[in-house]
């Protein structure tokens, strides 16, 4: 499935850059010493949110601007970056956003959404409640629903997959978690336009684990929870369509216990002195484990966001895991 051309990746630079620069790649010499690996960190926490999603947002209100639709106002449901995105995306085009969010979600994440101006509404006990819940709201006040997953939303991340194959050549595999799964599309229909033989492998939590399960499955298969430290990976509801590419274009998705989550963040601290939250750890996490497979190799991961609250930082780096 081809979710967008290179000429549109082209625009969607074009537009997201002034907002969001090319955030960097580099190689760390102690995380290749530690695993043997060549290994590549695609910097998606160096962004204006700390994370990779705000280029979804631009992209998708952009859209709708051109389409001569855009909305009154938006909502959507998320654990925190998403809703970053959709705030800073709705600041810039001047309309107002809500954001749903579970009860017990990242009190910096959240403090960050209001910053940029969205309407924070805790309802939910996860995510997934969260999303059904955002939908009743769109409907009362006549607003457009941001889904979590959607093609343009697709497109705007994938500018990240593109500056990391732009920067980096031949690289034997790419690892990425998944959450929704905008991500990981959006890396395997960029490794696909260029004609690259890369392997993309996904990440998921062991606490979280409904895109696995649907990959060996073959189709949407929901868990009852998803109870895992990385927020951003806590799907328990998959969808169809980023399902199916997934299925088509990655080699496999493997499962991340939380110590292994929590050891890969204090790994980038200790290498490299960069903060990882959950799911922005996850992919180095999933190389560390698979490294026997491509020692000698030459490998990326992605380093989705920064975004962890200080006390399981905190916690984590005293050789805690978060409960």
């Amino acid at each position: 499935m081809t979710l967008f051309s290179l000429e549109e990746v082209s625009r969607a630079s074009d537009l997201i850059h002034p907002f969001v620069p090319p955030t960097p790649t580099y190689a760390w010499p102690l995380l290749e010493k530690r695993s043997g690996v060549k290994v590549f960190v695609k910097h998606e926490n160096h962004t204006p949110v700390g994370a990779f999603k705000v280029r979804g947002g631009l992209v998708y209100l952009d859209a709708l601007d051109r389409a001569g639709a855009l909305p009154k106002g938006l909502v959507t449901a998320t654990r925190g970056n998403h809703g970053q995105s959709i705030a800073m995306a709705a600041q810039h085009f001047g309309i107002p956003a809500v954001i749903v969010v579970p009860q017990g979600n990242s009190l910096e994440k959240n403090a960050a959404m209001e910053g940029l101006g969205a309407e924070l509404i805790y309802a939910g006990r996860d995510f997934d409640e969260s999303r059904a819940i955002a939908a009743r709201i769109a409907e009362q006040r006549a607003y457009h629903i941001v889904p979590p997953f959607h093609p343009a939303l697709v497109l705007g991340v994938a500018t990240y997959a593109h500056e990391l194959f732009s920067d980096v050549a031949d690289l034997d595999v790419v690892y990425a978690p998944i959450g929704m799964g905008s991500g990981i599309c959006g890396l395997i229909t960029m490794r696909d336009l260029l004609g690259l033989k890369t392997e993309i492998v996904g990440v998921v939590a062991q606490n979280a684990p409904a895109f696995a399960l649907s990959y060996e499955a073959g189709r949407p298969v929901g868990t009852p929870s998803a109870k895992t430290f990385a927020d951003g990976m806590a799907c328990r509801d998959p969808q169809p369509e980023p399902l199916d590419i997934i299925r088509a274009g990655a080699a496999r998705i493997i499962q991340l216990t939380e110590e292994e989550i929590s050891e890969a963040i204090r790994i980038y601290y200790k290498d490299t002195h960069n903060i990882a939250e959950g799911a922005g750890g996850a992919a180095l996490a999933g190389l560390i484990k698979e490294k026997s497979r491509f020692s000698g190799g030459r490998a990326g991961v992605i380093l989705t966001g920064s975004n962890i609250d200080s006390k399981p930082f905190a916690e984590i780096l005293s050789g805690v895991t978060p409960a």
